[in-house]
């Protein structure tokens, strides 16, 4: 209606909605009576392209999964045995220590609306009670019940994501509930989440779970305490959670980790390749840890992706740390290596023993059985293309994306038989695909080698025969010109280095680079030194991150710590940041008259004057003048709804009666 030009883009809803419209007609009518509006919007239009001026992010499309902020999430179980309240309320509770969050289940909802809440005719009051405790709440947890009644179908209709629970330790099986969804939350994203007891040492079977469910996005493996699967009654279950709650979460639990995906927090770990530099990468995720930062999760290329599944099947940095030393000896034993050699058509080895050392690592384990979600890239010379993969038996892959060209043949993928060599050709520090792929905040390591860039200029012609004079005459000096294998090499890391250049420079990434240059690429008989290298480095640079205060990826969202009294003024006094509000919010703006608008100078009228004045004051100034304090001086509670709590002047609806008047107010 602004620009008189067609929306240029489609809305389609994934959950029970309520679309407001507001006619041309009405829209102009508004503003040739009350031109003011015009110029608030006009205003708030203003700020909103300033602030995608200063902040380019800020208005752009961002192509991430639908993931990332979710407001209502609706839990289902997959069978009768799920510990479903139990596995919510842990759920809840990591939740509660990122923002507000709320639990519904049927039996909250009757005890504060009443046993009829769930009839036809109370809709409207049910909606309404909901949508208030969602504009109240981060995100809200509907806790589905255990048969298909008519909290369970609201739950489905309500929410923007349904995790489907299910016990990973048993068969796999499809629930009841589960045949439904495809009817009532077609588009709505589904993740599965499969439960394992204390003591599991990997899971399995995940394949099995997903081919069973074609409609799911993705899945998640949580490891639970044991209070989970405890019998207690509900009341004793309320009893032992009401003493949960008042604990703090672990921030390194699985489901701190499900929480932070929920609410689009997750931390992602990328891993880069450079051969033997890679062992850096075990004393970075060292010194990682004890910093306290959770790792939601990994993505690697070459040694990077070799180290990172290390991490993801143990999760023990001593296990990765044993490994690692284990497989390194492997390839440096010069025996195997002799034997490997073959004819060299397409590589210089067979493959045969590197493989063998893979296998021994990682066994037949399959990505989707990892504990957090990992990748690995490779390149694809058949499609000459980048191949993601999040899927298949894991060494294989970690293969692919270890096969050093002329060293390795290319691994033939099984799924569809092209040919795949190592993915740092094509990327060899992925941190934008990590945050395609749905984290906030990536670390990432680089352990590539750097390219010597004082090179001789010899002119517009080179003679190789002068070359060799020069290196052999100890009297000349030096020249220093790449030969055929290195200029190969740097036009095959071409487009790497440019995408390298690009997260340098992002604003979500943490870009780190051990001090390793002064070991070469295959130095493998210095793993314990360059291992050392690297936990010094990420110890002294994590201790001087954490010395300003919490990093941002540390931080909890919309919290802004207040320090003083002058601290909390100059935050009262600043400009809001537009694009933060909430929709309420935006009309709360929009519509809000403050005193001093409603103040008339009617001094030279009459007093039968004055008082028809004032009721015209009134009655434009109520509904259709905005107030000039939003883009000034945001009040407290205009500074409480931005944090996510109700708008005041919305009443609270709790008799029939109320109900009913609701409307004509």
């Amino acid at each position: 209606m602004v620009t008189q030009t067609p929306r240029s883009t489609t809305v389609i809803a994934v959950r029970d909605s309520e679309l407001a419209k507001l006619p041309e007609g009405l829209f102009n009518a508004i503003k040739m009576r009350f031109p003011v509006v015009v110029t608030r919007l006009i205003n708030l239009l203003g700020h909103r392209i300033i602030g995608s001026w200063q902040n380019p992010s800020v208005g752009r499309v961002d192509n991430r999964p639908t993931h990332n902020n979710f407001t209502t999430v609706a839990i289902l179980p997959v069978s009768d045995d799920v510990p479903l309240t139990s596995f919510t309320y842990e759920l809840y509770h990591c939740l509660c220590a990122i923002g507000p969050a709320l639990r519904l289940t049927s039996e909250v909802v009757k005890k504060a609306l009443g046993v009829s809440i769930m009839d036809p005719s109370q809709e409207y009051r049910l909606t309404s009670w909901l949508a208030q405790q969602e504009d109240q709440h981060n995100i809200s947890l509907y806790q589905c019940d255990h048969s298909f009644t008519a909290w369970t179908q609201r739950c489905l209709r309500q929410a923007d994501c349904i995790l489907i629970v299910g016990l990973g330790y048993k068969e796999p099986s499809i629930g009841k509930i589960e045949q439904e969804i495809e009817r009532l939350g077609i588009r709505t994203q589904k993740e599965l989440v499969l439960l394992h007891k204390e003591g599991c040492e990997q899971p399995s079977n995940t394949l099995e779970w997903l081919n069973m469910r074609q409609w799911i996005t993705c899945h998640h493996h949580l490891l639970c305490n044991p209070r989970m699967f405890s019998r207690r009654s509900l009341f004793r279950l309320n009893e032992l959670y009401a003493k949960v709650l008042t604990t703090e979460p672990s921030v390194h639990s699985d489901f701190s980790r499900l929480a932070r995906w929920l609410t689009g927090m997750s931390i992602g770990l990328v891993l880069g390749g450079g051969g033997a530099k890679g062992a850096s990468h075990v004393g970075m995720i060292k010194a990682i840890e004890e910093a306290g930062i959770p790792i939601d999760m990994v993505g690697g290329v070459s040694i990077g992706a070799f180290i990172g599944g290390l991490w993801c099947k143990h999760r023990d940095i001593t296990i990765v740390t044993q490994k690692a030393r284990e497989w390194v000896k492997k390839i440096n034993r010069w025996w195997s290596l002799i034997f490997d050699l073959t004819y060299p058509v397409t590589s210089m080895f067979t493959g045969r023993a590197f493989n063998s050392t893979l296998q021994s690592a990682f066994g037949d384990v399959r990505i989707e059985d990892l504990w957090v979600p990992y990748f690995t890239l490779s390149t694809d010379i058949s499609a000459s293309a980048m191949r993601i993969h999040r899927h298949g038996v894991m060494w294989r892959y970690i293969r692919a994306s270890m096969s050093l060209s002329g060293y390795l043949p290319p691994v033939c993928d099984p799924v569809d038989g092209h040919l795949l060599l190592d993915g740092g050709y094509v990327n060899n520090l992925p941190a934008d695909i990590m945050r395609n792929l749905g984290a906030r905040h990536v670390l990432a390591i680089d352990v590539g080698s750097v390219d010597d860039v004082d090179l001789t200029n010899y002119g517009d012609s080179l003679s190789g025969w002068w070359v060799l004079w020069k290196r052999f005459n100890p009297f000349a000096a030096p020249v220093k010109v790449p030969n055929l294998p290195e200029i190969q090499s740097r036009l095959a890391y071409v487009s790497c280095v440019r995408q390298l250049e690009e997260v340098k420079t992002s604003d979500y990434c943490e870009y780190i680079r051990p001090p390793i240059d002064k070991y070469k690429t295959l130095q493998f008989s210095s793993f314990d030194e360059i291992k050392e290298v690297g936990y010094t480095y990420g110890k002294a640079y994590f201790t001087a991150l954490m010395k300003e205060g919490p990093p941002i990826f540390l931080k909890r969202p919309g919290c802004t710590p207040v320090h003083n009294a002058a601290t909390t003024e100059q935050s009262s006094t600043a400009p809001p940041h537009i694009t933060g509000y909430k929709f309420t919010d935006l009309a709360q703006m929009v519509c809000k008259v403050s005193p001093m608008d409603r103040t008339i100078d009617m001094s030279s009228s009459s007093s039968a004057d004055e008082s028809e004045g004032d009721e015209e004051a009134r009655e434009v100034g109520y509904a259709s003048e905005p107030s000039a304090y939003f883009l000034q001086t945001p009040s407290t509670e205009l500074l409480r709804r931005r944090a996510g709590s109700l708008s005041l002047s919305e009443p609270e609806i709790e008799t029939e009666s109320e109900v009913e008047e609701a409307p004509r107010k």
